[in-house]
């Protein structure tokens, strides 16, 4: 089986962490080869989830201008190419670009004609997740969620919540996801990761997401595995990202396979591509080695990463029969 001929679907992957060298040499001429993996890719082991964080400013630092957001969505669909992803989710959080002078709308405006051009440039469906984060305002998240409604129609496809789980409460984003479930935008929302099964709880009482962002410590509560199941809410499960930020020691004790034998919906996806220096087709190779998973494994987590995407049907459907062709 040649896992990188395999076409791919990806749920959870962050603009902003996702910068190759080649681009951040364009935009930042003087950085060196040794500085860049020093600086924007992660060691092996953070400390926990906040030290992992600190990488992706140094991306969003070189994403402050229409030109250099440009640039970055082109170089991420260049990659995605390379790792043949057919379908991408990319999320990032518009907040985080306008120390350069650029507004929220205006980040969004002009991410969104960027991903227009490159899914007719690359032939890859793409659609778009703006991002809260924990430590944002409720105004501010609130804002974010009305740009997803206002540019509805477009790639902006719904609505997520980044950040440090265990540093920050969700009391200030419960009025932004009220407001999401108010105008149906599908919402996903990063939960058990930094904190365990009872961050997934709160966050499905609160947010109601179709989608937990990571999840994997789920397994913490029985309950809460048959309930993920039950109500058929996907997991967008990033296996090197959690070893990287500490939340299992090492791959053997990821608990991927159990969420996949238990049957609950789940995908399988990078994260951040630069900060945990990683791609689908390596992602899948580990998870061969490691869980001893098969080409049904991963046919089976393309077409739930598909069937709960927040595409358009038809869309929904190219992709699918595109899978089970291939696989």
């Amino acid at each position: 089986m040649n896992i990188e001929d395999l076409p791919k679907v990806e749920l959870h992957l962050h603009l902003d962490c996702s910068l190759s060298f080649q681009v951040v040499k364009q935009i930042k001429p003087s950085i060196t080869l040794k500085e860049y993996q020093e600086s924007f890719i992660a060691p092996q082991k953070c400390t926990d989830l906040a030290d992992y964080i600190k990488r992706a400013v140094k991306g969003f630092e070189l994403m402050q201008s229409s030109e250099q957001l440009k640039l970055v969505t082109f170089d991420l669909f260049r990659q995605l190419k390379a790792d043949n992803v057919i379908y991408a989710e990319i999320r990032f959080a518009p907040l985080l670009h306008t120390s350069g002078g650029l507004s929220p709308d205006q980040v969004v405006a002009v991410v969104n004609e960027a991903v227009n051009e490159n899914i007719k440039r690359f032939g890859i469906y793409a659609g778009i997740i703006l991002c809260t984060v924990r430590r944002h305002s409720e105004t501010q998240s609130l804002d974010i969620v009305k740009l997803v409604k206002k540019y509805r129609g477009t790639h902006v496809l719904g609505f997520d919540i980044a950040g440090d789980e265990a540093g920050f409460t969700i009391d200030k984003h419960k009025k932004a996801f009220e407001f999401a479930k108010k105008n149906n935008i599908k919402c996903t929302a990063h939960a058990g990761e930094a904190k365990g099964a009872e961050s997934v709880w709160e966050t499905l009482e609160h947010f109601q997401p179709l989608r937990i962002g990571h999840g994997v410590r789920s397994t913490e509560d029985e309950k809460l595995l048959s309930f993920l199941k039950d109500q058929k809410i996907h997991l967008e499960i990033c296996p090197t990202s959690n070893i990287q930020v500490n939340v299992f020691d090492k791959i053997e004790d990821h608990t991927i396979d159990r969420i996949f034998n238990y049957g609950i919906s789940m995908s399988i996806n990078t994260d951040a591509r630069t900060i945990s220096n990683v791609t689908l087709s390596k992602e899948y190779y580990l998870l061969q080695q490691i869980f001893n998973w098969n080409k049904n494994h991963f046919k089976k987590c393309n077409l739930e990463a598909i069937k709960h995407s927040f595409a358009r049907d038809e869309i929904k459907e190219q992709i699918k029969s595109q899978i089970e062709q291939a696989y």
